[in-house]
């Protein structure tokens, strides 16, 4: 396996990251990167396919379900976030990091353009190497095929919820949205859990650290954390349903008359 690949990818990442940065600047929006996130992925591992001259089954395969989740989540955020204004996570930003234009470049564009790269870590083994479709592919293909159903199927979900105005100021507790609070960052995770195995089959078990990141960062940073932080001040109803439903795993709901006997 050649890592100047690799390496390579980075700095093509990096380049369309800066090219981003440049529109994000003239439209004043660094919301922009989020619908640039999924491709950085799929740039990385276009890179790396071209990077052999045949592509086994794998190979195929791994390219394949990466090019199916980078565009339906890039197509998904950009017509969410189409016409809408700057989001508040990157006001908040914009507002403590002045002058916010330069530095956007590396504490938004850059930064996720490197996360991306080292997160795509396994699909260079995985793609690159060659093999079949053993148990193990099978194994990761069912993983990745849940992951995508839970994530796009909460995307999806979700966006009918806030298209209906009935539900302006209510909490979406319905559909997979009742079995976990964050149906779309649980498949996420199993997506990336599953080229994690794509990944071992190829034999590069020491890329775990990827799938180890994209779950922190899931779980603690970008994901269930950022979201929760103050969600409760603007939605109370939604105490209630923290209480009866799981932050992440899908689970069955608690009875919330039970939960609220047993605390203190």
């Amino acid at each position: 396996m050649d890592v100047t690949v690799y390496f390579i990818a980075l700095a093509i990442v990096l380049a369309v990251g800066f090219a981003a940065w440049a529109v994000s600047v003239a439209v004043r929006n660094a919301a922009f990167v989020d619908s640039l996130w999924s491709l950085f992925f799929l740039i990385a591992a276009v890179v790396f396919a071209l990077s052999v001259e045949t592509l086994g089954a794998r190979g195929m395969l791994v390219l394949a379900l990466v090019t199916v989740w980078a565009l339906r989540l890039s197509v998904y955020i950009t017509a969410r976030n189409w016409g809408e204004p700057e989001d508040h996570r990157y006001r908040r930003i914009r507002a403590n990091n002045e002058p916010f234009w330069i530095r956007s470049l590396y504490l938004v564009f850059g930064l996720q353009g490197v996360l991306a790269w080292f997160i795509a870590m396994p699909l260079l083994p995985a793609i690159t190497q060659s093999g079949g479709l053993g148990a193990l592919e099978i194994a990761a293909a069912i993983l990745w095929l849940i992951g995508f159903s839970f994530e796009a199927g909460g995307d999806y979900q979700l966006a009918r919820f806030k298209a209906n105005p009935d539900n302006r100021g209510r909490v979406m507790d319905r559909g997979l949205w009742r079995y976990t609070r964050h149906p779309n960052y649980f498949g996420d995770f199993c997506v990336w859990w599953a080229f994690y195995l794509f990944a071992v089959s190829a034999g590069a078990w020491w890329t775990i650290a990827s799938p180890v990141l994209m779950s922190f960062l899931l779980l603690k940073v970008s994901g269930v954390a950022m979201l929760e932080r103050t969600i409760t001040e603007r939605r109370p109803e939604y105490a209630d349903y923290i209480a009866r439903t799981n932050a992440f795993f899908p689970g069955p709901p608690k009875d919330i008359d039970r939960v609220r006997e047993v605390r203190p």
